[in-house]
């Protein structure tokens, strides 16, 4: 009797050790759990551990009955007690067979959408991932792949432009209809010295093009294979358009992107005005709106009765609203859709190694590290002959302020004297234009 009550004391201590180390981990090692969570090779061993855990355990429940049962049992006895331990192993093994699968299923994910350095050429150094750099700069692409439309065009194109200390962020938008840009060095700009014209009477020479461009002429951007020509070329034009560097991007495909919306439960928004959406003549009603799927896709890409600018700054709201929202409960109740929804949506140059780096980050993002907001659009400047020199004056400052150096609300003040904006023709004869924002405005402010 003396050596059944060790054994049950054992393994009640075991038990007990089990779910203090678990416990421990999801709170006071919270931060390096999601460090390990974005690095392949420890997830892969993660689920082997996960599997000889199950199975052991599965062990130890059948072996503490053989030795703890009583010498004699009826056969009714026996038999309640065989279910018992069945329902115990099926208790052990379901939430390790899941959890063993989701861990599967997420660094399958992670390893479709990320490469390593050494697959895409970009080889990061662990011990000083951003290479001394004071900002990390990633470009952020939505592509709408419609069926009425070849290829991709990349309607959304925004520079994320992250302190790599702080995560004080700053979005630098550009519009889709931004004409007379420069080309980078090389095939490209021999090829259109003096900015892009595009290809044909279909594709006027807009920024939105560039992309599809470079995918279907590969001697622009000799030796990049396909589906890598658009992401290069484009992120070398924006680069020469602001005047910064930019290190990766992001391509998000916007209607795989209403998968995301759905995996996560939905978004919540305030919907400041009517918003017409779809061919049937649905419309997005004022207020504070839980929107599903295709809603947000369309509070995104509506411009109907707007423009393409009123959308642009929609979408950074919606942006702001789906990171702030997708918490870790969110993630968890629905792992699964998310990584499938993510793997048929993203596209992305950041490699597997930089993850952990960029995952601090994005704590420091949801820690209150200041978001801010600078869009070149009308009468900031005119997409149809922009004043180049005063984009990339004004990207360089909002990069190299201080977050309480910019405006807290859209303020219509100009950042300096020599900030001129271009002309807009839409501005009446004779009136004076409204004064544009210059400086970078916070998006907890100017989000409704």
């Amino acid at each position: 009797m003396t050596g059944r009550r060790i054994a049950g004391s054992l393994l009640l201590a075991l038990y007990a050790a089990i779910a203090a180390a678990v416990a421990a981990a999801a709170t006071v090692y919270r931060s390096d759990l999601l460090h390990l969570a974005v690095q392949p090779d420890v997830l892969q061993r993660l689920s082997g551990a996960l599997i000889a855990l199950g199975a052991l355990w599965v062990l130890v429940v059948i072996r503490s009955y053989q030795i703890l049962r009583p010498m004699r049992m009826s056969i009714s006895a026996h038999a309640l007690g065989a279910a018992s331990v069945a329902v115990m192993c099926f208790a052990v093994g379901v939430p390790v067979a899941w959890s063993a699968h989701s861990t599967y299923v997420y660094r399958d994910a992670l390893t479709s959408i990320f490469r390593t350095g050494s697959e895409n050429g970009k080889h990061v150094d662990t011990d000083d991932p951003f290479n001394g750099q004071a900002r990390v700069n990633i470009l952020l692409l939505g592509g709408d792949a419609a069926s009425d439309r070849t290829g991709v065009r990349t309607d959304s194109m925004t520079l994320a432009s992250v302190d790599t200390e702080t995560g004080d962020t700053v979005l630098l938008s550009l519009p889709r209809n931004l004409e007379s840009f420069p080309m980078p060095p090389g095939p490209a700009r021999d090829r259109f010295p003096y900015g892009f014209t595009g290809d044909g009477p279909l594709n006027p020479g807009l920024l939105n093009e560039v992309y599809e461009y470079a995918e279907q002429h590969p001697d622009v951007v000799p030796g990049v294979p396909k589906n890598h020509r658009g992401p290069e070329l484009l992120k070398a034009t924006i680069a020469g358009v602001l005047g910064l560097r930019v290190d990766y991007y992001i391509l998000v495909d916007m209607f795989g992107f209403a998968d995301i919306v759905d995996a996560m439960g939905g978004v919540r928004m305030k919907v400041t005005e009517p918003i017409p959406y779809g061919l049937e003549g649905a419309v997005l009603q004022p207020g504070y709106r839980k929107l599903n799927g295709k809603e947000a896709l369309w509070y995104g890409r509506s411009r109907t009765n707007s423009s393409d600018y009123v959308r642009m700054g929609r979408q950074k709201c919606l942006m702001r609203a789906i990171a702030e929202q997708a918490d870790p409960q969110t993630v968890l109740t629905s792992f699964d859709k998310l990584a499938a929804a993510a793997k048929r949506t993203l596209a992305t140059d950041i490699p597997q190694e930089l993850l952990p780096a960029l995952v601090k980050l994005s704590n420091e993002v949801k820690d209150g590290a200041e978001i801010r907001s600078l869009q070149f659009v009308p009468p900031l400047i005119y997409t149809g002959n922009p004043d180049f020199k005063l984009i990339r004056k004004l990207a360089s400052e909002a990069v190299n302020s201080a977050p309480h150096a910019v405006s807290a609300s859209p303020s219509g003040t100009s950042a300096s004297p020599s900030a001129t904006p271009s002309r807009s023709p839409d501005a009446p004869d004779g009136s004076a234009p409204p004064k544009p924002d210059t400086k970078p405005v916070s998006l907890e402010a100017s989000c409704p």
